[in-house]
Parts: structure tokens; C-alpha cells; sequence
């Protein structure tokens, strides 16, 4: 252990050398260890926010474009055939899923929205195509809480280690010039500044995405509830 600090106390940078990549070099082993695990967890938490972002503005657009085809008086059922059997986004998932239920009960004879369970079943199938699109959507937004929430301390831990390993080697080279404890006090801060460098952004990015969410999924559940009424409506006409 003596030889280890000493050769630990030699290899501190100059004081005038604080550098990120200095910083990084001079650590200890567990101390880099932690340092490229939050970075990977950074890199990792802004490629999920770029997508997530990315996805929500598409999925948007994409259901302007569809609800003004399905509001413009259209035949639903060409819009089935165009959208709805293969939907490419969640609110067509939705509208499939409720057309392509009513269209299958609507050959039984005899039944209609009214009477047979079958507004039940459409009712069921939109909620459960809902929930699917809208889990799809949240995929990876359990990595951005647990780095929001576990980066920070995970960097304390890199601090903690790279503390007590530089006051190790401080005390075994007899020295304690500002020049000397300055270099292993900031290699161990950095940690904690890396971690906080992953958990900030991974925490604003889950509140934001998180309530675009809840709002694309209330558009997707008022769209069903509006489609609803109108199977219903037709059932009614037809009987």
C-alpha cells in the first residue's frame, strides 16, 4: 500500500495542469471506471432525447395530417383500406383497430353497435390499441428517471474513492502544499461533475417528454371517444 500511494503521490499533475483530460488520466482506476460509465450514461440519455423528441414531433404531424383527411367527409372505409388495416402511426393504430372491430362485427347478421356487445368490443379494442402505441412511445423513459435520479450519487461514489485515494497518497509523500492536494481534490470533484452532467438533462428531458406524452396520449383517447360516437351514430342509421 505504501508503494502504491507513493507511486499515486508521484504521478499527481503539476498544479498548474487541471485539464479534463489531465484529470481523467491521473485518476485512480475506480475513479475511471466511474467517470466512463456516466459518460456512456450521458451519450446514451441525449441519443434517447433526440429521439424521443424526434418521434413525438413526427407522430404529431402525422395525426394533424390524418385527422384532417378523416374530418374532410371522406368514406371511412377508403380510409381504412388507405391508413387503417396497416397504420404506420398510433392515432391510424387506433382508428384501424376500432374499423377493422366494427367492419368484422358488422357482417354477423344482425348486429350493431347497439345491440351485441359489440360497442364494448370496439370501446376495448381502442383502449388496448392505446395502451400498446403509448408503451411503445415510453420505451427508454425508465433509463432516463433511473439516470436522473442515480447519476449524481454514483459521481459522489467516484468523488468519496478519489478522495480517499488521493489523501492516501498525499500522506504518503509527506506533502501538503495546496500544489500537491489541489490536483487529487479536483480529479475526485470531477466525478461528481460528470454525474451531474448526465442526471440534469436526463431529468428535464423525462419531465418534458414525459408530459408530451400524456398529452399525445389524451389526443389518441379523445379521437377513439369522437370515433366511438360515430359507429355509433352509423349503427344506429343502419338499423
Amino acid at each position: 500500500m505504501g508503494d502504491t500511494t507513493t507511486a499515486a503521490a508521484a504521478a499527481l499533475p503539476p498544479g498548474g495542469d487541471l485539464s479534463i483530460l489531465t484529470l481523467f488520466l491521473q485518476a485512480d482506476i475506480v475513479v475511471k471506471i466511474v467517470m466512463l460509465l456516466l459518460l456512456l450514461a450521458s451519450v446514451w440519455v441525449w441519443a434517447i432525447i433526440f429521439e424521443k423528441v424526434t418521434s413525438i414531433r413526427r407522430a404529431n404531424r402525422q395525426a394533424d395530417a390524418f385527422e384532417d383527411r378523416f374530418w374532410s367527409g371522406g368514406s371511412l372505409d377508403e380510409l381504412y383500406e388507405q391508413e387503417g388495416a396497416k397504420p404506420v402511426h398510433p392515432v391510424a393504430a387506433v382508428f384501424g383497430a376500432a374499423m377493422g372491430e366494427w367492419r368484422r362485427s358488422s357482417r354477423v347478421a344482425g348486429a350493431d353497435l347497439v345491440r351485441g356487445g359489440v360497442r364494448d368490443r370496439v370501446d376495448r379494442a381502442m383502449t388496448v390499441t392505446v395502451g400498446r402505441e403509448l408503451e411503445r412511445m415510453e420505451r427508454w423513459m425508465i433509463f432516463l428517471a433511473s439516470v436522473g435520479s442515480t447519476a449524481p450519487f454514483i459521481g459522489l461514489f467516484g468523488t468519496v474513492w478519489g478522495i480517499m485515494h488521493s489523501f492516501s497518497a498525499i500522506a504518503a509523500s509527506k506533502n501538503t502544499s495546496l500544489s500537491v492536494v489541489a490536483p487529487g481534490i479536483a480529479e475526485a470533484l470531477f466525478a461528481t461533475a460528470i454525474g451531474l452532467v448526465a442526471a440534469i438533462p436526463a431529468v428535464l428531458a423525462y419531465n418534458k417528454i414525459s408530459t408530451d406524452l400524456s398529452r399525445f396520449a389524451a389526443r389518441m383517447e379523445g379521437f377513439g371517444t369522437e370515433f366511438g360516437a360515430i359507429l355509433s351514430r352509423q349503427s344506429e342509421e343502419r338499423a
